[in-house]
């Protein structure tokens, strides 16, 4: 390897960048940090857990194959694998972030950032999923088709490439002078550009749901059912959530980018805002259990086979702790008709 990539294996690079950056460095564990980072591993944890219930739900019910539950699904997955980057990102910090060649620093960076590209381009997916949904007057549940693969196929294809623009050369070795405060190995300009992608797939996304909302509170009765405002109401919640779990993060790397070198004391704690954007991941499957009665029975079986290992009795409701009925429609729950072909969202206890 020569110029540039002849630093990748330098051990001494992410100590003169952090030197350069930081006022001073985490030489040493405190007891507050290792509070702080025990916190943050079985938060990232619950993460792990929460999502792969949601995978297996999804995986392993048919009635959850249809597109829009493959889409969350696929959400999920990006939240799983955000979980996992957390803790790696955790274990590899502190201290530790000084013994580290810069090669696997942009490890432990980029991976942080795929997951969060893939989240913001599922959320995009979603919201073209659903505007084509509506024009074509397609019902919510219909098998899954090519434009579907394709568009998840091409969101993991464009976060792996976003995210590995730094290791492939868009980095500030070499030029301490353009380098984030943040992230003392990634160029200003890569973390601008990034937060601007992200920002115009944002505004773009919460324009197609105005959009939507606004066809189908104006239109004819099968594309403005309740089920359609129901799924229409669930992933603008998931929308939302991401934005304020996120803003905060975002806006902290905005400031990074206008703020010279030590200039701005607040970029040194930029850690609690991604601390807090992690609640995103937690969050989304809670969302996802809670707006849906099918999913969330689905999600509980695992839980039921627990108990049965452990000799827990049981009764016939869909609690933790009880034994649950086989999987129906919350429909047919509710008024005792035939199982539709897919499932219901809810909203609380009403059907939707």
């Amino acid at each position: 390897m020569g110029g540039l990539y002849s630093e990748y294996l330098n051990s001494s690079k992410v100590r003169e960048h952090y030197n350069y950056t930081k006022e001073t460095l985490d030489t040493q564990e405190t007891p507050s940090r290792q509070v702080a980072s025990a916190f943050i591993i079985i938060l990232c944890c619950a993460i792990v857990v929460e999502n792969l219930l949601v995978l297996i739900a999804v995986a392993r019910n048919s009635k959850f194959h249809s597109a829009m539950y493959l889409f969350l699904g696929n959400l999920a997955a990006s939240d799983l694998l955000a979980g996992v980057a957390f803790v790696a990102n955790t274990l590899l910090s502190g201290p530790v972030t000084l013994g580290l060649t810069p090669v696997q620093w942009f490890a432990r960076e980029g991976s942080a950032f795929i997951t969060l590209s893939a989240s913001v381009f599922s959320l995009l997916a979603i919201a073209i999923e659903r505007q084509v949904a509506i024009a074509k007057v397609k019902p919510y549940g219909s098998d899954k088709s090519c434009r579907m693969l394709l568009l998840i196929g091409a969101s993991w294809l464009i976060s792996l490439v976003l995210g590995g623009l730094p290791i492939l050369g868009w980095n500030c070795l070499g030029h301490l002078e353009a380098c984030s405060t943040v992230l003392p190995l990634y160029a200003k300009q890569y973390v601008l550009c990034v937060v601007t992608i992200f920002s115009v797939i944002l505004s773009a996304i919460v324009a197609l749901y105005i959009r939507i909302y606004c066809v189908v509170r104006s239109s004819h009765a099968d594309v403005a059912g309740p089920q359609t405002l129901a799924l229409l109401k669930t992933v603008t919640i998931v929308l939302g959530v991401f934005i304020v779990c996120w803003l905060p993060a975002f806006s902290i790397l905005l400031l990074d980018y206008a703020c010279p070198v030590r200039s701005c004391p607040v970029l040194y704690k930029a850690h609690y805002f991604f601390a807090f954007a992690t609640l995103n991941s937690l969050l989304n499957p809670v969302i996802y259990t809670w707006r849906s009665r099918d999913l969330r029975r689905e999600v509980l079986r695992p839980l039921q086979c627990w108990q049965r290992a452990a000799g827990v009795p049981g009764r016939r409701d869909g609690t933790p702790g009880h034994r649950l009925l086989p999987l129906r429609s919350s429909s047919s729950l509710e008024r005792g008709t035939h199982m539709p072909t897919s499932p219901t969202f809810l909203e609380g206890n009403t059907v939707v």
